[in-house]
Parts: structure tokens; sequence; C-alpha cells
């Protein structure tokens, strides 16, 4: 039996934690670390592997995480709230490892131009740009809905997890896209 389970049987009123510092902190921190990379040149002569793996990389781990967001969302709609935690903690860990990849390519890498053109260009940036503005707001909101649910605050985590789902789903699935889209180029 689970603590928080213990807590209701007992009577005991839920102890709720203020998260928002910690949310505040950690998304300044993983945003302004992506903004600092994207202006950084890459590292000069690395030759201790082939960086080009990186974004592979990058590509398969937020394929996971759209996989286990579905999977997540799937368990919720039937109600089986302890497969959806699961998953949700599945996709904070493929996210996780995203972000320490890209971090990486993005360090030791400077940035790959698009080169295509034409209609194809104007889809690659459309998906790219709604990609980066929604990737910034996810961290706080992806945050925040699991905050709420630990707080046991489930109706204000359901009515903000009816926006991070959605938009954690699109930003992992154009994560995958952009890839296969500037991979050719890499």
């Amino acid at each position: 039996m689970n603590h928080q389970h213990n807590q209701e049987v007992l009577g005991q009123p839920h102890r709720k934690r203020n998260y928002k510092p910690a949310i505040i902190i950690i998304t300044i921190l993983i945003n302004g670390l992506v903004a600092l990379l994207a202006g950084l040149p890459g590292v000069d002569n690395f030759t201790a592997f082939d960086v080009k793996i990186l974004p592979l990389m990058n590509a398969i781990f937020n394929s996971f995480t759209f996989l286990f967001l579905l999977a997540a969302l799937i368990a919720i709609l039937k109600r089986n709230v302890t497969l959806h935690r699961r998953f949700i903690y599945a996709a904070f860990a493929t996210t996780t490892l995203f972000l320490v990849t890209y971090v990486a390519h993005h360090f030791l890498s400077a940035s790959t131009p698009y080169g295509g053109s034409g209609v194809m260009a104007g889809i690659y940036y459309f998906i790219l740009i709604t990609h980066i503005v929604l990737a910034a707001i996810i961290v706080p909101l992806a945050l925040t809905s699991v905050a709420r649910a630990w707080n046991m605050e489930n109706e204000r985590h359901r009515k903000i997890a009816r926006w991070t789902m959605p938009i954690w789903l699109y930003v992992s699935l154009t994560g995958v896209i952009v890839y296969i889209m500037i991979s050719p180029y890499y």
C-alpha cells in the first residue's frame, strides 16, 4: 500500500507542497540553456565520437516520449490512474534523456541549416518554429501538471493537463518530424 493511500485510509489530509519555485527555476534553467546553446558555434575538432548520432538519439527519445504520452492518455481515459502515472514518468524519463542528448549535440556541434527550398522549406520552418515555441511552453506546463497531481489537486491537474497533453504530444511528434526533414543535411 502506498503512503498516499495510507493517509487517505487513516483520514489524514494530504500535505501539499509548494513546487512553484522549483518549476520556475527548472523552466529558466532548461529554456535558458537551450537559448544559450542556439548561439554557440560548437566545439572545434571534436573527435571522441560522431556527433551526428545525437540528433538520431533525440528523435528516438522524442518517439518514445510520444508513445508514452499516448499510452498515458489512453490509460487515463480508461480511468487507470496507476498506469497513467507510470507512462507519464516514462515520458519524463525519455524527455530528460532527450534534453541530455540535445544539449550535448548543440554544445558539440554548430546548428545545421535546412537545405530544402520552396514549399518544403515553408513547411519545415512552420513546424520548427511552432515546435520551438511550444517546447519552451511545455516545460512549465508539464512540471505544473505533475506537481498538481502530486499535491492531489485533481481538478486543477485535469484543467492544466487538457492543455499540457496535446501540446506535449505535438512537441514530441514534431521533434521527430523536424529530425526527419533536416537529417539529409547533417
